[in-house]
């Protein structure tokens, strides 16, 4: 039994730690940081010198198994992000484009290992298996280089979700492969295929109308361990009966994740297993590293440096022709093949998966991640040459083309009294927007009358990323509490201090803690609604509309002009009362001075003027 001792993994945390800053301050992309780590301290190289047992191939093996579930916890935060609507939009690029890309350079690249003497179906399964790029370290080299918000960039997207979505049916493969090479078996087994039927049958009435259930209740404890608990246990549990029915673990991670793109606790589930996604991902890379056979590469360093460079053009051809046929220019198009001409991190769950069937042989299979690790360590090489020595002339059409609804959304922050009013203004007028409400009763109460909103504290950075306020045309602040008011806008202008803010304020110091955070657009709630009335209270005393609205008026500028005097002093209580006083004196004044002034300017006596009793003014 393979295990990982407390040093070996103080040396993984560590090569994590120092391999991912390091990447990006050279960059290099933080996955290729891991790849390097992982060589470093593999067994093939300082591994051996050591002292921590690092120098045997099993350590490398255990981390990897370990660090498997990151790729499980990928899937799952694709499926989370994969709403069937979303889909059906990009249809025609993720099956069209993306289909092309895999089946083309499939293809080709099963020709040429048909044509190195491999038998047609390992040739076909290896082919496939290399046509996959790796979404972890494609997307983030598109979003380092600022590609992704680009139309190729989306392209790109679409391809690497078509390619994660191929990889399920190609991991079942294997599988297959194994049940035709056992000639004296009975082949499959229709009760095994009924258990698996039945095991995604239950997954998928499970999570349609039990585990919103199950974490609404756990969000009304307020306990975010708890939340991220439940998110996790979801996975695992999904996986287990996966496995249980001798289906992939993967898959049915993909399943769990579409099941709740849809749920109001997507963005918290989201924000609490990204940092678990990140680091097991690290690790899996760092292991990958680890088992790069050195000596391999060291043995046949023409043939490993001719196959990686046959492997990078070739599906940088084909990625390369169908940017072109999607109308994008030559550089695009270039820029849109390098990022994506890599292998991927399936393709080493691909060929433990064919060795164990045995469609492929151990050195077969250890060819090919050889090729994957490196052909990943070459895309950021060739994108820095490409940039460097490669004509770049001004774009003939904008880098940003029309961006989807979904990139320009407005995000509601607190679905209360005065968050609901504005959702349903948006809403009517089809602005997209997505609303986010810290309280998990509240969330279930407003989704009853058909709105959509989602659970998740606003003043999170992790909940704002997952919410993609980066990319938001606005952000409305409308959270009840004021200490969460003031965490979430210190949160908005210190990472997103682009997105505008429009804020509403329970009272004079909340407004005043605003402004000292920059936020420029600020309503007291109950300011406005409180002046509509005094106004209709006085219609109704029998004052006059024109002294109704002199009134009104007057009594907002002086308010608001104090407010802002006010603020200086917001946190001297003394010199709060004593500008509150001289206001309601002063106040006094101009209404007195109003009203005379339109007794002359109507001919009639003057009035004598009432003295109104002093109310103590309380924070509205």
């Amino acid at each position: 039994m393979l295990s990982i001792t407390l040093p070996q993994v103080a040396l993984f945390l560590a090569a994590a730690a120092v391999a991912a800053p390091l990447a990006k301050a050279l960059r290099i992309g933080t996955v290729l940081g891991y790849l390097i780590a992982g060589v470093v301290i593999g067994p093939f190289a300082l591994g051996q010198l050591s002292g921590l047992g690092v120098g045997d191939k099993s350590s490398a093996k255990a981390i990897l198994h370990f660090a498997e579930f990151g790729v499980v916890l990928l899937l799952f935060l694709i499926g989370l992000e994969l709403r069937l609507a979303r889909l059906w939009a990009m249809r025609h690029a993720i099956f069209g484009v993306g289909g092309l890309q895999v089946g083309i350079t499939g293809v080709l690249l099963a020709l040429i290992g048909w044509w190195f003497g491999l038998a047609a179906g390992p040739a076909l399964f290896m082919g496939l298996a290399l046509a996959l790029s790796s979404t972890a370290f494609a997307l983030q080299v598109l979003e380092e280089n600022g590609d992704l918000t680009a139309r190729h960039g989306r392209v790109g997207f679409a391809i690497l979700l078509f390619q994660d979505l191929a990889a399920i049916p190609l991991l079942a493969l294997a599988s297959l492969f194994t049940v035709s090479k056992v000639a004296a078996g009975p082949g499959l087994d229709i009760l095994d295929i009924l258990k698996g039927v039945a095991t995604i049958a239950a997954i998928i009435v499970i999570g349609r109308y039990v585990i919103d259930i199950v974490l609404g209740w756990v969000a009304k404890t307020k306990l975010h361990e708890a939340m991220t608990a439940s998110a996790l246990l979801i996975v695992v549990v999904v996986v287990l009966l996966m496995e249980v029915a001798g289906l992939s673990a993967s898959l049915g991670a993909f399943l769990a994740g579409v099941l709740l793109a849809d749920s109001a606790y997507r963005h918290e589930i989201e924000a609490d297993i990204k940092p678990f996604e990140g680091l097991l991902l690290g690790l899996f890379f760092t292991a990958i590293g680890m088992s790069l056979d050195l000596k391999l590469v060291v043995s046949q360093p023409m043939t490993i440096v001719g196959l990686v460079a046959l492997l990078v053009a070739i599906k940088a051809i084909v990625l390369y022709g169908l940017g072109r046929m999607q109308r994008l220019d030559p550089r695009p198009s270039r820029r849109l093949a390098f990022s994506l001409s890599q292998g991927g991190e399936f393709a080493f769950v691909l060929f433990g998966a064919g060795a164990a069937a045995g469609v492929l042989t151990p050195e077969q299979a250890a060819l090919g991640a050889v090729l994957v690790t490196l052909s990943m360590m070459a895309t950021p090489l060739l994108l820095l040459a490409e940039q460097r020595f490669m004509p770049q002339p001004a774009p003939a059409q904008p880098l940003y083309d029309t961006l989807p609804a979904n990139e320009r959304h407005v995000i509601v922050a607190g679905l209360g009294r005065f968050g609901q009013i504005v959702a349903r203004v948006l809403r009517a007028k089809k602005i997209p927007i997505t609303a986010l409400d810290i309280d998990a009763e509240h969330v279930e109460s407003v989704k009853k009358f058909g709105n959509k909103v989602y659970f998740g504290d606003a003043s999170r950075l992790d909940i704002l990323e997952a919410a993609q306020t980066g990319k938001a045309a606005a952000f409305v602040l409308a959270i009840d509490d004021v200490d969460a008011s003031i965490r979430t806008a210190e949160a908005l202008k210190l990472h997103f201090p682009h997105v505008p803010v429009y804020a509403r304020a329970r009272n004079r110091n909340h407004v005043h803690r605003l402004m000292d955070l920059g936020v420029k657009v600020i309503r007291r709630e109950t300011f406005h609604s409180a002046l509509v009335l005094t106004g209709d209270l006085l219609n109704g005393l029998g004052e006059r509309p024109s002294e109704v609205k002199r009134a009104i008026d007057t009594f907002k500028a002086q308010d608001e002009a104090r407010l802002m005097e006010a603020y200086a002093h917001y946190s001297d209580e003394e010199k709060l009362q004593q500008l509150a006083l001289r206001s309601a004196d002063e106040l006094e004044r101009l209404l007195t001075a109003d009203a005379i002034d339109q007794a002359i300017a109507e001919g009639a006596a003057s009035p004598a003027p009432r003295r109104p009793a002093k109310v103590a003014e309380a924070a509205e």
